[in-house]
Protein backbone atom coordinates (compact mmCIF):
# COMPACT_ATOMS: atom_id res chain seq x y z
CA UNK A 1 0.00 0.00 0.00
CA UNK A 2 1.62 3.30 -0.78
CA UNK A 3 1.35 6.52 0.71
CA UNK A 4 -1.05 8.28 -1.07
CA UNK A 5 -3.92 6.20 -1.04
CA UNK A 6 -6.68 5.72 1.86
CA UNK A 7 -7.83 2.62 3.11
CA UNK A 8 -11.82 1.84 2.12
CA UNK A 9 -13.52 -0.46 4.35
CA UNK A 10 -17.48 -1.40 4.61
CA UNK A 11 -18.05 -2.74 7.89
CA UNK A 12 -21.38 -4.09 6.69
CA UNK A 13 -23.89 -2.15 9.09
CA UNK A 14 -26.39 0.84 8.19
CA UNK A 15 -27.04 3.76 10.10
CA UNK A 16 -30.01 5.59 9.86
CA UNK A 17 -32.69 7.43 11.94
CA UNK A 18 -33.37 4.72 14.25
CA UNK A 19 -30.78 6.64 17.29
CA UNK A 20 -32.41 7.44 20.04
CA UNK A 21 -30.89 9.53 23.45
CA UNK A 22 -30.67 7.52 26.25
CA UNK A 23 -31.88 9.61 29.38
CA UNK A 24 -31.47 8.22 32.62
CA UNK A 25 -33.78 9.45 35.53
CA UNK A 26 -32.09 11.61 38.46
CA UNK A 27 -30.62 9.85 41.26
CA UNK A 28 -32.89 12.51 43.84
CA UNK A 29 -35.93 14.44 43.36
CA UNK A 30 -35.84 17.70 43.41
CA UNK A 31 -39.22 19.40 45.04
CA UNK A 32 -40.85 22.21 43.01
CA UNK A 33 -42.37 23.51 46.45
CA UNK A 34 -40.36 26.35 48.43
CA UNK A 35 -40.68 25.32 52.39
CA UNK A 36 -39.84 27.43 55.28
CA UNK A 37 -36.88 26.35 57.15
CA UNK A 38 -38.91 25.53 60.49
CA UNK A 39 -40.93 22.70 58.25
CA UNK A 40 -37.90 20.85 56.84
CA UNK A 41 -36.78 17.71 58.29
CA UNK A 42 -33.27 16.89 57.15
CA UNK A 43 -30.73 14.35 57.61
CA UNK A 44 -26.53 13.98 57.68
CA UNK A 45 -24.83 11.90 55.44
CA UNK A 46 -20.94 10.97 55.41
CA UNK A 47 -19.00 10.48 51.97
CA UNK A 48 -15.53 9.98 51.32
CA UNK A 49 -14.17 11.23 48.29
CA UNK A 50 -10.58 10.78 47.29
CA UNK A 51 -9.49 9.54 50.44
CA UNK A 52 -11.35 13.06 52.51
CA UNK A 53 -14.38 13.33 54.40
CA UNK A 54 -17.85 15.29 52.79
CA UNK A 55 -20.46 16.23 55.22
CA UNK A 56 -23.68 16.25 53.37
CA UNK A 57 -26.69 17.84 54.69
CA UNK A 58 -30.12 18.17 52.94
CA UNK A 59 -32.95 17.82 51.33
CA UNK A 60 -33.59 21.75 51.44
CA UNK A 61 -36.41 22.49 49.72
CA UNK A 62 -35.22 26.73 49.22
CA UNK A 63 -35.38 28.82 46.54
CA UNK A 64 -31.97 29.07 44.77
CA UNK A 65 -31.34 32.30 46.60
CA UNK A 66 -32.42 31.32 49.83
CA UNK A 67 -30.16 28.10 49.64
CA UNK A 68 -27.02 30.12 47.72
CA UNK A 69 -27.28 32.48 51.16
CA UNK A 70 -27.31 29.70 53.40
CA UNK A 71 -24.32 27.51 51.59
CA UNK A 72 -22.43 30.97 51.77
CA UNK A 73 -23.43 32.00 55.60
CA UNK A 74 -22.22 28.49 56.54
CA UNK A 75 -19.31 28.27 54.66
CA UNK A 76 -18.26 31.78 56.04
CA UNK A 77 -18.54 30.61 59.82
CA UNK A 78 -17.46 26.87 59.47
CA UNK A 79 -14.49 27.84 57.61
CA UNK A 80 -14.33 25.48 54.89
CA UNK A 81 -15.36 24.73 51.37
CA UNK A 82 -18.62 23.19 49.89
CA UNK A 83 -21.54 23.41 47.30
CA UNK A 84 -25.13 22.90 46.61
CA UNK A 85 -26.39 19.82 45.08
CA UNK A 86 -29.38 18.19 43.83
CA UNK A 87 -31.07 19.80 47.17
CA UNK A 88 -28.09 19.02 49.36
CA UNK A 89 -25.32 21.07 51.08
CA UNK A 90 -22.00 19.40 50.75
CA UNK A 91 -18.86 20.99 53.30
CA UNK A 92 -15.70 19.70 52.77
CA UNK A 93 -14.48 17.81 56.18
CA UNK A 94 -16.39 16.25 59.17
CA UNK A 95 -18.26 18.88 60.41
CA UNK A 96 -21.59 17.13 61.89
CA UNK A 97 -21.49 19.12 65.10
CA UNK A 98 -21.18 22.49 64.26
CA UNK A 99 -23.30 22.22 61.59
CA UNK A 100 -26.09 21.30 63.58
CA UNK A 101 -25.71 24.20 66.12
CA UNK A 102 -25.49 26.28 63.12
CA UNK A 103 -28.56 25.09 61.38
CA UNK A 104 -30.81 24.72 64.78
CA UNK A 105 -29.89 28.54 65.30
CA UNK A 106 -31.58 29.42 61.91
CA UNK A 107 -34.82 27.60 62.50
CA UNK A 108 -33.98 24.05 60.64
CA UNK A 109 -35.03 21.22 62.13
CA UNK A 110 -33.49 17.17 62.06
CA UNK A 111 -34.66 14.11 61.49
CA UNK A 112 -34.84 12.11 65.18
CA UNK A 113 -31.65 10.28 64.86
CA UNK A 114 -29.63 12.77 62.87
Amino acid sequence: MSRGKKLDLFIGSEIENGWAEVQTPRKSIIADEIVEPQKHFLIFAKEKRRGKTVTLVGVFQLSKKDSQKYLKLLKKKLGCGGSYKDGFMEFQGELKDKLREFLIKENFRFKNGH
